[in-house]
């Protein structure tokens, strides 16, 4: 069924809120292990204190996706998800820097995660839902867009204040924790609701057809049927769903290193030190916003320019070369002394992270029926977070042995994950409908 063609600009203000829900994402990957230091975390522990994300994701995604597809309220099929999930995101994000225990943070974190992935899946369906099919990819390409705005503005927001509005980076509380980073969670906290009220009251959601209220109605409702309905999806997974998982694995537990570490190893090759209530530490940490903000610039552009690539050579294959090019930054990064050559590699990581954010779900969205893009949405969600519950489950048994308690080669072992998966995509077969047309519809 072919569904009304919006223009580019209604397209972008359908996904202006995923400028909040990746704001509050960006302030986890570039805070919260600083936060836990802080707090008194052991560094080679750390892993073990970001289970919250994968864990919740593991558990809520999958179940919200399939509620979505069934839902029938009067707000709408995927709005009240949006809602009720950024509602609880921004007041955790506005308690989270206040934390005075490590149980404290680790707790509101799970809190957090959870209210994220309530948003998370059914906001991509609902481009599904919203978008005909030939504007999928676009449709992906920019909420991949506002992934990498939204994390600029979250990476760079320390660094903002700092060199901005003249506020004191070494101003900290009782529990160590900086002034600059209270303030950028208040702002996430109110971008986290602005930004989804926005988009929902510019492009709503199209009506459900009687035909499609009636069979959404007949289906079976209530905890189990939700439960078999994920079950049936798994089990008729479509093959190019199932061909992406593991380029996905290596991808994930790379970037799950990667996020952990990253402050760590920049703190050991630019500052020597592994003192987290240091100077230098606090210079890492900004200096890792600032990189971290230029890459996600980067993905920002990049989102929008590779359309044309990925129309000429299709998603597959700049998804291989972009993760290819992120993995090689990656690997770079800890043997750069001088700051301002840490951009260089960061190019890389920019255009892989643009990548992920739209090749493999402007793929999956034309692989899956239509109305089960949710549950579908939910389950992809699945392998993201094994790979990261495996890698912090895993990663503490070897840090010290093999990486010789060295967060530079954990860094150096992200990259190199990230080229086995943009090896493996070479392995997916796309469906022949977007292979026809270069997986990319106008």
């Amino acid at each position: 069924m072919f569904k009304p063609i919006l223009s580019l600009s209604q397209i972008v203000q359908m996904n202006v809120g995923f400028l909040g829900l990746q704001f509050s994402f960006g302030l986890q990957q570039s805070n919260m292990g600083p936060i836990y230091s802080y707090l008194g975390a052991d560094e080679s522990k750390l892993p073990y204190l970001w289970l919250a994300g994968p864990i919740t994701g593991l558990l809520v995604q999958p179940i919200v996706g399939a509620l979505s597809d069934r839902t029938t309220s009067r707000w709408g099929r995927r709005t009240p998800y949006f809602l009720i999930g950024a509602i609880v995101c921004s007041l955790c994000l506005l308690v989270m820097p206040y934390s005075s225990a490590l149980w404290m943070a680790a707790s509101l974190l799970w809190i957090l995660d959870a209210a994220n992935n309530v948003t998370l899946e059914p906001y991509r369906a609902y481009v599904g839902d919203r978008l005909d099919s030939r504007q999928h990819s676009l449709g992906y390409l920019c909420q991949a867009a506002f992934t990498g705005l939204a994390q600029t503005l979250s990476y760079l927001a320390p660094s903002i204040l700092v060199y901005g509005f003249g506020m004191d980076k070494d101003l900290v509380d009782e529990n160590n924790i900086p002034l600059i980073t209270k303030v950028a969670f208040m702002i996430g906290a109110v971008l986290s609701v602005t930004t989804i009220l926005f988009s929902i009251l510019r492009v709503k959601e199209l009506p459900l057809s009687p035909q499609e209220l009636q069979q959404m109605q007949s289906r079976p409702v209530g905890l189990k049927a939700t439960w078999v309905d994920i079950r049936e999806a798994i089990r008729d997974m479509p093959p190019t769903m199932r061909q992406m998982g593991l380029m996905m694995f290596c991808t994930w537990y790379g970037l799950s290193i990667y996020w952990q570490y990253v402050s760590y190893a920049l703190a050991r090759s630019l500052f020597d030190t592994t003192d987290p209530t240091s100077t230098g530490f606090r210079d890492a940490v900004l200096i890792n916003g600032q990189i971290g903000g230029f890459y996600n610039a980067v993905a920002f552009v990049a989102a929008f320019a590779l359309v044309p690539f990925v129309r000429r050579f299709g998603p597959r294959n700049i998804h291989v070369v972009c993760l290819g090019l992120a993995g090689l930054g990656m690997m770079a990064l800890p043997h750069i002394e001088d700051r301002w050559w840490l951009f260089v590699p960061m190019v890389g990581v920019g255009l892989g992270w643009a990548s992920l954010m739209g090749n493999p779900y402007a793929i999956l969205a034309g692989s899956v029926p239509p109305q089960r893009v949710g549950v579908y949405m939910g389950i992809f969600n699945m392998f993201i977070v094994i790979p990261m519950l495996i890698q912090m489950a895993t990663l503490p048994l070897y840090y010290d042995a093999w990486l010789g308690g060295d967060s530079r080669r954990a860094v150096m072992l992200a990259g190199a994950l990230l080229l086995l998966g943009g090896l493996a995509m070479l392995r997916v077969t796309l469906p022949s409908d977007q292979d026809a047309s270069n997986g990319i519809r106008n």
